[in-house]
């Protein structure tokens, strides 16, 4: 009977989030995959934690959409998450998920609530910090650059990663008992300076002939845009899906420090 339940709550979300545009239809898909294999590990309790990552994170993509729109000409995509977005944030979950029901252990418990803390402070930290009225500044040399640029910075969104990994870790804590809400909150707010590491050294950037933006689209002005730096493939999708995986590291070397 709960797996019914679970079914029915899964696609009652999806679909939720196809019509209020927080989901291509290719994401809405892709979220039920990802939540199925969350309800097959941890029931409830995951789908409870996963939720709080997606209704917020839709919520703070959606807040001041107007205020972005300078924003999301230099990102490549926007606030309608696709199948590709979905797993690059969801896979790793899901996949640990899997491996709990199959190879059962504590430690997958801990790590599944760090791969979403990781997951939400990157999302806060790129909401809500490009509403700051403060320039950002690249982590690699503290220069000023422009809102939306890969590997920048704001003290908004600093704070609102760190608050965002923390709201998973207490969350957690109240589903689950024994969860270091400590460790957790530090392994997720690392793990979204690690995504901001890799962006700013590593991830593909373009230039538009056209209008000259800097952008992280491969197409702008319906014109193909310049590669003028960083490797090709390591877009941002893959930077958030290795951002996840090195925040699991981070936990792992802080519960073993205790």
């Amino acid at each position: 009977m709960n797996e019914w339940l679970y079914i029915a709550a899964i696609w009652i979300v999806a679909i939720g989030g196809f019509v209020v545009r927080s989901l291509s239809i290719s994401g809405a898909l892709a979220t039920v995959l990802v939540g199925t294999a969350v309800a097959a590990g941890f029931a409830w309790k995951g789908l409870c934690l996963l939720g709080v990552f997606f209704v917020t994170s839709s919520f703070w993509s959606h807040f001041c959409h107007r205020k972005k729109e300078r924003v999301a000409e230099k990102v490549a995509k926007g606030s309608q998450r696709d199948y590709i977005q979905v797993f690059a944030n969801g896979s790793i979950p899901a996949t640990i998920s899997l491996l709990s029901l199959f190879f059962p252990s504590f430690v997958w418990q801990g790590l599944f609530i760090v791969s979403i803390a990781a997951a939400n402070a990157d999302t806060w930290a790129s909401e809500i910090g490009s509403l700051s009225r403060q320039s950002p500044r690249l982590v690699t040399t503290w220069e000023k650059t422009e809102p939306g640029t890969s590997g920048a910075v704001t003290w908004l969104g600093l704070a609102a990663s760190c608050l965002g990994a923390g709201l998973i870790a207490v969350v957690g804590s109240l589903l689950w008992d024994g969860v270091p809400v400590v460790a957790v909150s530090i392994a997720g707010f690392l793990g979204c300076m690690i995504d901001t590491y890799l962006g700013a050294v590593w991830q593909a950037m373009y230039r538009c002939e056209v209008c000259g933006i800097e952008t992280e689209k491969t197409e702008h002005c319906q014109q193909k845009t310049v590669h003028i730096k960083g490797i090709r493939l390591l877009n941002n999708d893959l930077v958030n899906w290795l951002a996840i995986a090195c925040s699991l590291i981070v936990y792992l070397f802080v519960t073993n420090l205790q």
